[in-house]
C-alpha cells in the first residue's frame, strides 16, 4: 500500500526512544522529511546517528521549560505537514505522595505540549487545506491505576482535547486523531521487567507473563505491544489513505480497554 508520505514535512515531539523514535524511522522509510525532538543533546545527537538519513534532523527542548518550547516552535518551519504530539512523562506515586508540581508537570508536558505545537500549526494546516495531527493518549486514560492518578487524568484529557480541536477542521483534508496505546515495549518497560526479573530470581519472560496475568489481565494480546506494532499505526492514519478518519481515538492497547468504540 503506497501511503503517499513522500516529501512530507512531520514533526515528532518526544522522538529519540520508544514509540516516538520508531514512529521517526517508519515516516523516513515512507519518503517524509523528519524533525525529531529530545530533552537533550547527547539524545537527540544519538538518534540521530541511529537514524542514519539525509532526511531527518533534530531539535532539543524540554516541554517543562517555557523559554525551550518557544525556541523550539521558532525553530520548526511553518509548513510542516504532519505533527505528532508523542512527548510526555510518567511518575508512578501513590495519590498520598502526589505534590501538586507532579499534577502540573504531568499536564504541562502530557497535554499542554500538544495544546501550545497545536495552536501554532493548526492554522497554517487548515489554511494549506491538508495536515495530520496525531495525539498520544494511553490505556492508563481508562484504565487509571491508583498509584498514576496525574498520569492518567492527564492523558484522559488528551482524549477530549483532541476530539473537540478535529472540529475545526470540518470541511477541510486536516484531520486530528488520537492513537491510545497499551502497554509497550519501550526502553521503560524493558528495564521494568529486568530489574523485576532481577529482583525476584525470575526470568523476563516469567515476569512479563505474571504482569498479564496480576496487573494487565483484562490484555487480549497478553503480551507488551512493540514499539513497530503502535508506530505503525501512527503512520497510518498520518497518510492519505486514512483521510475519512477524524476525531477518533484509535486503540493500539491489546484489548485491554475491552471498550467496543
Amino acid at each position: 500500500m503506497n501511503l503517499h508520505l513522500k516529501g512530507k514535512k512531520v514533526f515528532i515531539s518526544g522522538s529519540t526512544k520508544g514509540i516516538g523514535f520508531e514512529t521517526a524511522r517508519l515516516f523516513l522509510e515512507e519518503g517524509a522529511t523528519v524533525i525529531i525532538n529530545g530533552r537533550t543533546k547527547k539524545s537527540v545527537e544519538s538518534a540521530l546517528s541511529s537514524l542514519n538519513s539525509d532526511n531527518v534532523s533534530g531539535l532539543v527542548a524540554d516541554f517543562l521549560k517555557d523559554s525551550q518550547v518557544e525556541t523550539l516552535i521558532d525553530h520548526i518551519p511553518n509548513d510542516i505537514d504532519i505533527l505528532v504530539n508523542n512527548v510526555g512523562i510518567f511518575r508512578g506515586k501513590e495519590f498520598k505522595d502526589e505534590t501538586i508540581d507532579d499534577w502540573n508537570d504531568h499536564f504541562k508536558v502530557n497535554l499542554m505540549s500538544g495544546v501550545q505545537l497545536s495552536k501554532h500549526f493548526l492554522p497554517e494546516m487548515i489554511k494549506r487545506n491538508w495536515g495530520r495531527i496525531i495525539f498520544i493518549s494511553s490505556e492508563c486514560a481508562t484504565l487509571v491505576p491508583s498509584d498514576l492518578l496525574s498520569y492518567s487524568v492527564s492523558k484522559a484529557s488528551i482524549n477530549v482535547f483532541s476530539s473537540g480541536l478535529a472540529k475545526l477542521t470540518k470541511g477541510t483534508n486536516v484531520t486530528i486523531n488520537t492513537v491510545i496505546p497499551g502497554s509497550t515495549l519501550s526502553e521503560g518497560s524493558v528495564k521494568f521487567l529486568e530489574e523485576t526479573a532481577k529482583r525476584e530470581n525470575k526470568t523476563v519472560e516469567e515476569v512479563e507473563k505474571n504482569f498479564f496475568k496480576d496487573v494487565r489481565s483484562s490484555s487480549l494480546l497478553g503480551r507488551f505491544a512493540r514499539v513497530e506494532e503502535v508506530a505503525s499505526t501512527i503512520v497510518y492514519l498520518c497518510s492519505t489513505v486514512a483521510s475519512a478518519t477524524n476525531g477518533a481515538s484509535v486503540r493500539v492497547d491489546g484489548g485491554s480497554m475491552g471498550s467496543i468504540i
